[in-house]
């Protein structure tokens, strides 16, 4: 009897553990295994030991400070919903766009030369396209790329959007910010820039609270595919970038 009221004991111990898990912190540690360990008084824990403020008890911020100074939770504000292509978004609705920069850093490296040690070539759409280029290991992406080629390469129908892809790895800021741009870590993709429709280039500026009527040339298919491997997409933004492909599987609910 008492190895049973043991084994009871030890499962509400683990069963009120997780309860304490802030759920979007479950998320990142099912979606980073190598990286996020657990979580403490406020702190995400790595596997390291080192910790990070999940939530800096900001409330109510503005979009602006969501972009430019997210904490961790601000991650989640937007609801990313895999699936059918939107008609139109509501403003300013932005799923995976707020990025809290040093969480990234910490997994792929903080510096452009970090992030270049973990870089591996690898051959896009080797039947359609046969285009070289460089992403990170870090995260398995390397391989889930490989398994999204693949994929791609089985619908000839789709060549003229994965030719000529407009780029990985870049370490850069985005444009009329200083936020670094997620292609600096090299888990991004841009496919076929001639038949995509970025927020920017349809305002020709770079002011955040301007007012956009939603533009998308992507088929279906090449989103679907994106996103079982654990990606998202730009074209599911109010700021719309419909070339961009980001690796963020804790975004996509299964």
């Amino acid at each position: 009897m008492l190895p049973i009221l043991l084994l009871f004991f030890k499962i509400g111990l683990w069963q009120a553990s997780s309860w304490q898990v802030p759920h979007n912190v479950q998320k990142l540690m099912s979606a980073y295994p190598d990286f996020v360990r657990g979580y403490e008084n406020n702190y995400i824990i790595f596997n390291d030991n080192s910790k990070m403020l999940y939530d800096d008890g900001i409330a109510n911020k503005s979009y602006v400070q969501l972009l430019n100074n997210p904490d961790i939770e601000d991650q989640f504000k937007y609801e990313y919903k895999k699936g059918n292509i939107p008609s139109a978004i509501t403003k300013n609705n932005d799923p995976g766009r707020m990025r809290n920069e040093a969480f990234f850093k910490k997994m792929y490296g903080s510096t452009e030369a970090e992030v270049k040690k973990n870089l591996v070539e690898m051959v896009w759409c080797p039947k359609l396209v046969h285009q070289k280029i460089k992403v990170t290991k870090i995260n398995g992406i390397d391989k889930q790329l490989h398994l999204i080629s693949a994929e791609l390469d089985e619908h000839p129908e789709l060549k003229e959007y994965v030719t000529n892809i407009g780029g990985t790895f870049n370490w850069r800021k985005i444009n009329g910010s200083e936020r670094l741009s997620m292609h600096s870590f090299g888990m991004t993709v841009d496919i076929n820039t001639k038949f995509s429709d970025y927020w920017q280039w349809a305002c020709k500026c770079t002011n955040e609270d301007a007012n956009l009527g939603y533009k998308n040339r992507i088929p279906q298919l090449i989103i679907d595919i994106f996103e079982r491997h654990g990606f998202i997409w730009g074209g599911k933004w109010y700021h719309y970038d419909t070339m961009h492909f980001e690796y963020r599987p804790e975004l996509i609910e299964n």
